[in-house]
């Protein structure tokens, strides 16, 4: 009966009115008891609650680690609490057909973190687990997320050019050992100049799946160019020697008029550079290099020059007998110790106006002197209250200054002219 009275519209609506809001006292009408709406006010409380109940335990999941990682499924954005990472940095230029190192030429080594704890898993069978190593877009990560999915890393796998070998040849699959892993052999067979980035990197993610809830998250190292075999006669050395030929710094291209214009004016080395830029900074950037030299190009020049590694321990000796003056200074020109109207300067921070000047200019009169230079090698030994004097005679200076090397003959009179 109510069936047929809901068909037939017993509540007097037509089929234009049945988009109209219901009647809830039509239950009343056909069941003879209370309406729906009689049993809102007792009803509505219980929904609340548990509806309430229902969204406070779902957004308790994302507040929650655990409950968080348990719920991440594999293959998503989420952070993997497990991660391959490269122990040391690789160099910003590898050379094709040479075998990549780290920056400081020590082997190159992976190893597997707990990301909760950032330590080494160093034991169980995640510590031995085994890794593939790949070549990856060097654009890859560009965007700086410290996170990606596997699928994201596959999909940046760089693959050969057409018709070229295999892009990284050697071992390419490594077995940790106590959660750290030795790369060795690896060669990168084609430059990265045909990449939109220019740049490679490399990639390491673990051969097997460790379980369908556990994810390892793949490493991923800085970029890189590399550059044609041929090139790395040419290279640039970080850090330069003090032996290299001048054209090893930033900005100095072998052979070109910068570099001949610097061999004309006697700059061969690295050294070289160094000293006279110490002597006199602005006679080596307007004179030597040209006044139209733009200031960045300058700024690297020297920054790189001044990355070489000085070895404080060899010193030398300059004596200017009209002023009875001498002074103390390494390889490259830098003073550390001047004698001036028979006292000593260990800092000349503590000179006067005149002073620096008068050091300056023994300085400059050392640098186009340099066979009157005297080598010394007990520099060492020497503390602060047994600081070197130079009131000591000329002869008495020579015998505590080291042999000088060559086929030179030297004399304290030579010395000291």
């Amino acid at each position: 009966m109510v069936k047929r009275q809901l068909q037939q519209g017993g509540s007097g609506s037509s089929a234009r009115g049945s988009k109209r809001r219901p009647n809830i006292n039509h239950w009343k009408n056909v069941t003879g008891g209370p309406s729906l709406g009689e049993f809102v006010p007792f009803v509505e409380p219980l929904f609340r609650k548990v509806v309430s109940e229902e969204v406070e335990r779902v957004m308790s999941r994302f507040h929650d680690p655990s409950l968080r990682a348990l719920s991440n499924p594999v293959g998503t954005s989420e952070e993997s609490s497990l991660r391959l990472q490269f122990v040391n940095k690789l160099p910003t230029t590898i050379f094709t057909s040479s075998q990549i190192e780290a920056e400081d030429g020590t082997p190159l080594m992976m190893e597997l973190v707990d990301g909760r704890t950032n330590e080494r898993v160093t034991s169980g069978p995640l510590s031995l687990i085994k890794l593939e190593i790949v070549v990856l877009d060097g654009d890859f990560g560009s965007d700086e997320g410290e996170d990606w999915t596997e699928k994201e890393f596959n999909c940046n796998i760089a693959r050969e050019r057409e018709g070229k070998r295999p892009l990284m040849t050697g071992e390419l699959t490594v077995i940790l050992q106590g959660g750290i892993g030795c790369l060795r052999n690896l060669i990168i067979t084609d430059n990265s100049s045909w990449m939109r980035s220019r740049k490679f990197r490399l990639g390491a993610r673990a051969v097997q799946k460790v379980s369908a809830e556990t994810r390892v998250r793949e490493a991923r190292s800085e970029n890189f160019i590399v550059k044609e075999h041929r090139g790395e006669l040419n290279k640039k050395h970080h850090p330069p020697f003090l032996s290299d030929e001048v054209w090893r710094l930033e900005k100095i291209a072998k052979g070109s008029p910068l570099h001949k214009r610097m061999s004309s004016r006697r700059i061969n080395t690295v050294q070289d550079f160094l000293q006279l830029h110490e002597v006199d900074a602005s006679s080596l950037r307007n004179v030597i290099l040209g006044t139209g030299i733009p200031k960045r190009t300058w700024e690297t020049m020297v920054g790189h020059a001044s990355t070489c590694v000085v070895d404080d321990n060899e010193m030398y000796a300059y004596y200017q007998d009209t002023n009875k003056a001498s002074i103390l200074f390494n390889s490259v020109m830098k003073v550390t110790q001047a004698t001036l109207d028979g006292q000593t300067y260990q800092s000349l921070d503590k000179l006067t106006h005149s002073q620096k000047i008068l050091v300056q200019n023994l300085r400059r009169q050392a640098y186009y002197s340099k066979n009157q230079w005297v080598p010394l090698d007990y520099l060492p030994s020497i503390t602060p209250s047994r600081a070197l004097n130079f009131d000591l005679s000329p002869e008495e200076l020579f015998k505590v200054s080291a042999p000088i090397p060559g086929n030179l003959t030297w004399t304290p009179e030579h010395a000291f002219c």
